[in-house]
């Protein structure tokens, strides 16, 4: 059995999807549970990280884990060694946890600090492990779907910065390998997509998905701040802004690690772009 918590998420659906169509046997784990489109024969549990205990049930007879923090989770609750107590008194032996690249590349910020705590608390818990740390999501590009539907605009900081963000689904391919094979056990894994792209540029490209152009509008960090703070907490809105706006060398590195785990090059931005157009139309 293998057991993925946010299972609704950007990574974490279409995990559930990879492992779900390889005849793995999966249980999907949510703060909410999700109303639809989860695969057949995938069975369904609400938890909470936030209270580790409420993850017992849904780790009845699982063996391996993909582990991932969102929302406040991100910056405060139970001491991650508490959370990690509770999995291998389950009887899990293999975690996958999903951290950032900025817990490797920005050791003193706040914003990754726990993160930093959970990766830790992984490698000393006697299991199994394997690190994920991705730098951007191509999916963050849909905070743009309302404005490119109504206006074909798109506004975001730092119009001609260069990061190599990546796909969601080649995270999630990348977790799936490493949650089925114990080869990747002890690595750790920095994932970018195939190449430096800008928001400029990615405006760009949504606009050449849908065959229309798009207008963008470089913003301010001020603006930028505002807008983040309405769904992320302050020091994660701080540390984002920063990678965004002042990358450091290795957050501009586009790393071999994904392509190497999936026997293929990442997908690029455009194709992203061109299988979600629908959100943008």
């Amino acid at each position: 059995m293998i057991v993925v918590t946010g299972a609704t998420g950007n990574v974490g659906r279409p995990l559930v999807q990879a492992l779900a169509a390889a005849g793995e046997k999966v249980t999907a784990v949510s703060r909410r549970l999700p109303a639809a489109g989860v695969p057949a024969g995938v069975q369904v549990r609400q938890a909470d990280l936030a209270e580790a205990e409420s993850l017992k049930p849904a780790l009845d007879g699982a063996r391996t884990l993909f582990l991932l923090l969102a929302g406040p989770l991100l910056l405060a609750g139970q001491d991650p060694r508490a959370v990690l107590d509770v999995i291998t008194a389950s009887g899990v032996r293999r975690v996958v946890l999903l951290s950032s690249q900025g817990a490797r590349t920005r050791p003193a910020a706040m914003s990754h600090s726990r993160l930093r705590a959970f990766e830790g608390a992984v490698q000393q818990a006697g299991l199994e492990w394997t690190i994920l740390r991705p730098g951007g999501f191509y999916s963050n590009a849909l905070a743009w779907a309302g404005p490119v539907r109504s206006q074909r605009a798109a506004a975001a900081p730092f119009a001609d910065v260069a990061l190599p963000w990546i796909d969601p689904a080649d995270i999630a391919e990348v977790a799936a390998a490493a949650l089925r094979d114990g080869g990747h056990a002890g690595r750790a894994y920095e994932l970018t997509g195939p190449a430096l792209i800008s928001p400029r540029e990615r405006a760009r490209a949504v606009g050449d998905a849908l065959g229309t152009p798009i207008r963008f509008t470089g913003q301010s960090r001020e603006e930028a701040r505002v807008q983040l703070l309405q769904f992320m907490p302050e020091p994660v809105v701080d540390g984002t802004l920063d990678i965004l706006g002042e990358p450091t060398a290795a957050e501009l590195r586009v790393s071999p690690d994904a392509g190497q785990v999936l026997g293929r090059p990442p997908r690029t931005f455009a194709e992203w772009a061109r299988r979600n157009i629908a959100a943008f139309r």
